[in-house]
């Protein structure tokens, strides 16, 4: 058919034949419990049309702990599947023909040691191992800044990113050996500027680094810009989400091209796949999330240009715990309604054309280029985290979102507006709460000792041995990885060598210098208040922020921190991933009037009762009130206040002064209870 004949509105193939586009990879992001409840999960959401896999880990295997170590149990199977070594993934991928399937990991210090067991299963599979096709995320910047499962510093963890790339691109060349996300530095409060820079700014260090290191030839390096994938956030102002996606495009295609030279089209594509937004989702009215994230859904595929590959949707219920099979199953079946029964796919791009669009697009792209010009000028990506830059930046970020949320310049239906409403059918029964049994962690301990007492520990020995020693050497990990997983090593042997090797990381809190954009009646009072603590005691109320065990979501021990120090509060905050032991005895070092814990991983019983035996054992338990922020089920709160808890903030608590305030109640009311004993 020649171009006069063809219609505008119709899309058409190679061959000028009316054509409609194929759709996206479904997916939906699960995992928990242990290596058979999950596989169960996997092979139900297969056979009601999910397309491929999204595997999450429990917060041990992504920090590099095996199961049977104090810092994992009260973490094993809590957001995701535990995995301790190659026997579990046998049990994992039980019926599930990988050789066929699209797997993402969402793994990142331990991405190479995942990637060397899913290699492993296909060797003793005997599946041809170049057929494997998925994505490791392997995003160590975002987990610096947002998410904090990260083990070693910069420099190292940079390094196994490069060499599974130089591994790939010659043993698995259809997989993904990292996935740029921005998706979680939204979750941290980056604005959409802030988004694009940092994540093509995290790009363009990476390639840099595997261009300085010589390993691959220029053939090669080409087809290794075109595996980069990134994964990226769709927010509810979907408009500009779109703009967003269309931006990344310009800009990627524009990078690779005159930073590097790719001549091949096909390796400038932009391919990412999606998460829509969880930080919008509310706790309160929590069935308005189900709309919330319709409309998210919707940033991502309505530009043909910028559509996403790939595409997995949260539950209307995640605000409150981990969704349901049930919960899955529906955010699926929005995804093929959205794919199969509207007209989506059978349209060439129908923002083209748009002076809105594209106006909006190139704002977008020249705030983007100014800051990634600004990273690159102070050394790239590495000197901007380990300066604290761009930490720094994120925390600004969120407390400016916070402080519009907190004053009502951003509206958020059921939150802070338009609050009454009839309750939710939906969480009639079990509350829309899924809960994992406490009991199963027994099994996945039982199936690690099993694998101990059945494996050649000569052959541990000497697999653990040649790790280190390629460590030592800066020989290429993947090989030695993959010895290490056929000879039964379990994650927290493979990450404890490493350790040995390379040492761990602590990066910067980004909190120091932050407040609120708040000055109102309210903070005044909180601060008049302040100033009377500190006149009667010699000191400003002292607050501790604690983020016990592994979970490294810290935008909520931050924001307190930061609205802690606006009303005038000493604040110690020393970041994620600490003991409760070390915890309180920051706590009883600094004299603390407070102890404030965050926790979002659903540990918090196991959690507060290691911190309240802690304070007894140091004769504090009646000198320092405790307070605990988090994502808590309602009918934990009688246990937890049977522990000593003298408050409980939840998502639905969103006002940081009056967080403030209650705080300072507690403060006060602890300091008269002194004078009477």
């Amino acid at each position: 058919m020649g171009n006069k004949e063809r219609k505008r509105h119709v899309l058409y193939d190679e061959n000028g034949n009316p054509t409609k586009d194929k759709p996206w990879i479904f997916r939906t992001y699960a995992g928990h419990t242990n290596v058979w409840e999950s596989n169960k999960l996997y092979r139900g959401n297969l056979s009601r049309g999910q397309t491929g896999l999204s595997i999450a880990f429990d917060l041990p295997t992504q920090c590099g702990y095996s199961s049977d170590h104090p810092l994992a149990r009260p973490e094993i199977g809590k957001v995701g599947v535990p995995i301790n070594s190659l026997d579990d993934f046998h049990i994992l991928f039980d019926g599930i023909p990988i050789e066929e399937m699209n797997t993402s990991m969402t793994i990142n210090a331990t991405s190479m040691w995942l990637l060397a067991l899913y290699i492993a299963l296909a060797k003793e599979r005997g599946v041809e191992v170049s057929k494997l096709q998925g994505t490791t995320q392997n995003d160590i910047v975002k987990e610096y800044l947002a998410r904090g499962t990260y083990i070693f510093p910069p420099e190292p963890s940079f390094r196994l990113i490069s060499e599974m790339y130089e591994y790939c691109i010659v043993h698995l060349p259809k997989w993904n050996p990292s996935n740029i996300s921005s998706y979680h530095l939204q979750e941290a409060g980056a604005t959409p500027v802030q988004e694009l820079a940092y994540s093509l700014a995290n790009a363009i260090g990476l390639l840099d680094l595997i261009k300085e290191r010589g390993k691959v030839s220029e053939e090669q390096f080409e087809m290794i810009v075109g595996r980069i994938s990134f994964f990226v956030n769709a927010g509810i102002r979907f408009i500009e989400e779109m703009c967003k996606m269309r931006a990344f495009v310009e800009l990627w295609d524009e990078i690779t091209l005159k930073r590097y030279n790719v001549k091949n089209p096909k390796y400038r594509l932009f391919r990412y796949g999606v998460q829509v937004n969880s930080l919008g989702l509310t706790e309160k009215q929590p069935e308005n999330n189900a709309w919330r994230i319709l409309i998210e859904a919707l940033g991502v595929t309505l530009s043909r240009k910028a559509r996403c590959r790939a595409l997995q949707l949260p539950a209307w219920n995640e605000a409150l715990s981990l969704p349901r099979p049930w919960d899955q199953q529906w955010s699926l079946r929005l995804q093929q309604i959205l794919a199969y029964e509207t007209d989506l796919l059978e349209y060439p791009d129908i923002f083209d054309g748009s002076y809105v669009i594209e106006s909006k697009v190139n704002e977008l792209k020249e705030e983007a280029q100014k800051e990634i010009q600004k990273i690159l000028d102070m050394g790239g990506i590495r000197v901007a985290l380990e300066t604290g830059y761009i930490k720094s930046q994120l925390v600004r970020s969120m407390s400016e979102r916070m402080s519009k949320i907190n004053s009502g310049e951003i509206i958020v239906v059921g939150v802070n507006k338009w609050t009454d409403g009839l309750p939710s059918p939906l969480q009639a029964g079990d509350g829309g709460i899924f809960k994992v049994d406490p009991e199963s962690a027994k099994r996945t301990l039982e199936a690690l000792e099993k694998t101990k007492k059945n494996r050649n520990p000569k052959k541990v020995r000497e697999a653990l041995e040649y790790l280190k020693e390629c460590a030592r050497n800066g020989e290429n990990l993947m090989p030695a990885s993959i010895e290490c997983a056929l000879a039964r090593v379990t994650t927290g042997e493979w990450a404890d060598a490493l350790r040995e090797i390379f040492g761990e990381y602590r990066p910067p809190t980004g909190i120091e210098g932050q407040r609120l954009f708040l000055e109102d009646a309210k903070v005044t009072n909180i601060r008049n208040r302040v100033e009377d603590f500190t006149k009667q005691k010699g000191h400003r109320p002292r607050i501790v922020v604690g983020k016990p065990g592994l979970d490294g979501h810290s935008n909520g021990a931050e924001m307190i921190a930061v609205a802690a120090r606006h009303c005038g509060f000493d604040v110690i905050y020393s970041g994620i991933r600490l003991t409760p032991q070390e915890i309180v005895h920051s706590a009883i070092e600094e004299h603390a009037d407070i102890l404030g814990l965050s926790i979002m991983s659903g540990s918090h019983l196991e959690l507060v009762e290691q911190v309240m035996e802690e304070l007894k054992k140091h004769h504090a338990f009646s000198e320092i009130p405790v307070v605990v922020g988090g994502i808590i089920p309602q009918k934990d709160f009688d246990k937890l206040y049977e522990m000593g808890v003298k408050r409980i903030f939840t998502p639905s608590d969103y006002h940081l002064i009056e967080i403030m305030e209650k705080i300072m109640d507690i403060i006060e009311e602890s300091q008269k209870e002194k004078v009477l004993i």
